[in-house]
């Protein structure tokens, strides 16, 4: 009997292994995060020593943390239309908040549409694309995605503004902070984001999914409850280490004009810097922990070991760097963003998965997201995409990289381009700046006009894209 079974054993192995090398792969889920506005004030970044991330930092630990991450352009539209089709704002003509995406790009198959077609359930909540959800693009969504607008409730004091005199009509109404006595619940926006990407995440799933969680803070307004403001006192109170009172002294006029916006002047002439910073530190505040609370769903739910999770924003954020507040602008405080992935073990593609805590310091920008997550699921190729897949980073965060990253302004000859060590801005006209970031990370020291950088200077302007589409008025 023993020698019978042992006979069928040694029959039936092979067969056994054979079916195992050809059963088919089980699917990686994807949570794909955003974070609107959010610059390097993040723990694991080091940007203001009073920020409080501790769930940003969480993720950061248990995933690769790309510390030289930049944003494919400097604002909302622009920057998520990248992320989304894969294709540079130089090769879409998509360069301004002002356009419209489907006008722009009317044909482009964006993320979810493509995983969705390749057999994944593609949903989504909150902010991913500028103001609308783009309803063909997903299969679910919350608001419901035939309303085409991706906020759901949230609270808006009825009298405005609330902290910040308005200057003008120039002025973005929504430029306004305030400590709200509500409790995140009443409150509602984020909360209520998270709380349906939480309940997405405990169903079981016939397919794998691509799931979006779009956090609107620290986008303005900056109203929060009040519990977020708590851990920053009005006294304790400090710029970014980035502030330089006298850092547009060597800027050529291009960068002097786009730096010097009547925001700045206008809040230090109010006397409300202080509590502009203390409310975007307390906005990042809230959004960590609404982001929290989608880790805590992930840990709970019965996709854990089986899902990608990305975390990005869409741009950074000036609050008073270069006299300058908001985005637009192709210095670091604006270009650089907070980028992070993780890779659960098992996946075809990287089957080690990431190692917890790595730290890679290489040159990348959003537009490689797209490859990356549809080399990581398996998934074709798609022909027209421009980014660079960072698989081979995931996988070793030291590999030789030869890829610089491209930050567009919203000129086509207005751009930054970052390479490990250095970033060149130029502007539309022909004004440049240079600078060295590891010996002067905030960007203090224009170097341009030197002549001894002049080599490096040239070496930068040959990686520049060579066909850019005008925008639709210049033509």
């Amino acid at each position: 009997m023993k020698s019978l079974c042992f006979l069928t054993f040694f029959l039936l192995a092979p067969i056994a292994s054979l079916c195992a090398d050809n059963a088919p792969t089980k699917k990686p889920n994807v949570l794909f995060i955003a974070v609107d506005d959010l610059n390097d004030w993040i723990g694991c970044l080091g940007g203001h020593p009073l920020t409080k991330t501790p769930n940003i930092d969480r993720l950061a630990a248990s995933a690769v943390l790309f510390k030289n991450a930049y944003c494919p352009a400097a604002s909302c539209n622009p920057s998520r239309t990248a992320v989304f089709s894969g294709i540079a704002p130089h090769r879409s003509g998509l360069y301004t908040n002002r356009q419209k995406m489907r006008e722009v790009l009317p044909e482009a198959e964006l993320l979810p549409k493509y995983f969705s077609r390749h057999g994944y359930h593609s949903s989504g909540s909150g902010k991913m694309l500028h103001y609308i959800i783009d309803p063909p693009s997903w299969d679910e969504y919350f608001p419901k995605k035939e309303t085409d607008n991706p906020f759901p409730r949230t609270y808006d004091p009825p009298k405005r503004p609330v902290s910040l005199p308005r200057g003008g009509e120039w002025q973005y109404q929504e430029t306004d902070w305030a400590a709200l006595k509500f409790s995140d619940e009443e409150y509602g926006g984020d909360w209520l984001v998270t709380k349906w990407v939480g309940e997405q995440l405990q169903k079981k799933q016939g397919k794998p999914f691509f799931l979006a969680c779009g956090l609107y803070r620290p986008h303005e307004p900056w109203f929060v409850p009040e519990k977020y403001f708590a851990p920053f006192p009005l006294d304790s109170i400090q710029p970014g280490p980035g502030y330089n009172p006298d850092d547009l002294d060597d800027v050529p006029p291009a960068g002097q004009k786009l730096g010097r916006n009547r925001y700045f002047a206008h809040i230090q002439k109010e006397g409300q810097w202080k509590q502009g910073i203390q409310a975007y530190l307390a906005s990042i505040h809230y959004a960590d922990a609404m982001l929290g609370r989608v880790l805590d769903a992930l840990e709970k739910s019965p996709h854990r070991d089986n899902t990608i999770v990305v975390l990005w924003s869409d741009h950074g954020w000036h609050l008073g760097e270069k006299e300058h507040w908001q985005k637009f602008t192709g210095w670091r405080a604006c270009a650089r963003v907070p980028l992070m992935i993780r890779v659960p073990e098992g996946i075809a593609a990287l089957p080690a998965g990431t190692q917890a805590g790595s730290v890679c310091e290489r040159p990348v920008d959003l537009t490689s997201l797209f490859p990356t997550l549809t080399a990581l699921c398996g998934l074709p190729e798609k022909a027209d995409v421009t980014g660079h897949n960072l698989i081979p980073l995931l996988r070793d965060p030291s590999v030789a990289w030869p890829h610089c990253a491209m930050t567009q302004l919203d000129q086509p000859d207005s751009y930054a381009i970052s390479t490990e060590r250095w970033r060149h801005i130029h502007y539309q006209g022909g004004d440049e700046e240079l600078y060295d970031i590891v010996t002067d990370p905030y960007e203090w020291t224009n170097l341009a006009p030197k002549a001894e950088h002049a080599a490096k200077l040239s070496e930068l302007r040959a990686l520049a894209p060579k066909e850019k589409k005008i925008l639709p008025a210049a033509k």
